[in-house]
């Protein structure tokens, strides 16, 4: 196959071009604009690769994304082009609206009319899946967990463009009978993580003798997917999916950030000891973010027993990975470490 993986050079992005091309043996078309968070460095395993090619280009740009569907003629799309981070959509919700609704159009559009110049054997054999997040359905209480059928209630400007996106995504499949299939997933984690995300975030802070900042008193839930597990369950979405339906992807394993913090100190206390005392001294509590969703839990049933799949990493097995990557990998981390010093994501008075 011959699959366009928009946002390519980004964590989850990078993560599914290396599974096609390494694992699977796949062409992989990465299609990122390189905001702050591309890296292609994350793609250094497979840059010598026949089946890897890569095109700077902004999903926005209707006349370039033309160009590239005439130039590879894919028999796939695997959305992935967006701005992610919550706390910067907080600061400046611009980018995040352009990005995630306007270019999701412009890829859709794109892509249709691509699909529409097909065979009839061509456009029943064509996919594109967009790739969403859990965010859209707001925040759980203490018990329940995301379903398919859950309300879309989003609670941030990143959210919302996320929700907006997946209902143009669902609307062209109704509309037009375009290919679309839909999924969300919980918070990943592993290696190439941009170091401004939680994880990567404590770790390095922590081998830097830098505060280990937790919003509020650190009982916000997530429920975390090892990205190596998320990439394999989109290849499953992508080509075994039902056509209109979404799947949610999650790794059922569901933590506090101060669970989640503590358990990486654990871990290098274990494999890089300090000479006095232990990360979690370096622990602080900062102000919460504004619209802090309290708790997210994805119910992955349908995934699991529709298409099979399973997450092949829990928790404790895909942290412990998580850190001893950043400590080999400082090539990787040293030089994107100035993006994370600034707090983000709080209203300015």
């Amino acid at each position: 196959m011959k699959i366009i993986v928009t946002g390519g050079a980004g964590f989850i992005g990078s993560a599914v071009c290396r599974h096609l091309v390494k694992d699977l043996g796949h062409m992989a078309i990465n299609v990122d604009k390189l905001t702050y968070a591309g890296n292609l460095a994350s793609l250094k395993e497979i840059e010598d690769s026949e089946l890897y090619h890569f095109e700077k280009v902004d999903i926005c740009d209707r006349a370039a994304l033309d160009a590239l569907f005439t130039k590879y003629q894919p028999d796939a799309v695997m959305h992935l082009a967006a701005e992610s981070h919550v706390d910067r959509s907080i600061t400046g919700a611009g980018d995040f609206i352009k990005t995630n609704i306007v270019g999701t159009f412009e890829l859709l559009e794109a892509a249709r009319g691509y699909w529409q110049s097909l065979s009839e054997a061509g456009k029943q054999a064509f996919r594109f899946l967009h790739v969403s997040t859990d965010e859209v359905y707001g925040s759980l209480g203490d018990t329940g967990l995301f379903m398919e059928t859950t309300p879309y209630d989003p609670s941030s400007p990143y959210s919302a463009s996320k929700a907006s996106a997946d209902h143009l995504a669902n609307a062209w499949h109704e509309t037009y009978g375009f290919p679309v299939v839909i999924s969300n997933c919980s918070n990943n984690y592993g290696p190439y993580h941009f170091p401004e995300k939680l994880i990567p975030l404590v770790i390095l802070n922590a081998l830097d003798g830098q505060p280990l900042p937790i919003y509020g008193d650190g009982s916000n839930v997530r429920d975390w997917l090892y990205v190596e597990d998320h990439a394999k369950a989109l290849f499953t979405i992508l080509t075994t999916g039902r056509l209109g339906e979404k799947y949610n992807v999650g790794g059922r394993n569901e933590r506090t950030n101060l669970q989640v913090v503590k358990g990486i100190c654990k871990i290098l206390d274990a494999r890089r000891p300090k000479e006095t005392g232990k990360y979690e001294d370096q622990i602080t509590y900062v102000t919460d973010r504004p619209g802090h969703d309290a708790r997210y839990a994805i119910d992955a049933t349908k995934l699991e027993t529709e298409l099979g799949w399973r997450a092949e990493e829990n928790f404790e097995t895909g942290i412990e990975k998580t850190v001893d990557w950043y400590l080999e990998n400082d090539w990787w981390w040293e030089p994107l470490r100035t993006h994370a010093k600034e707090r983000l994501g709080l209203l300015k008075k």
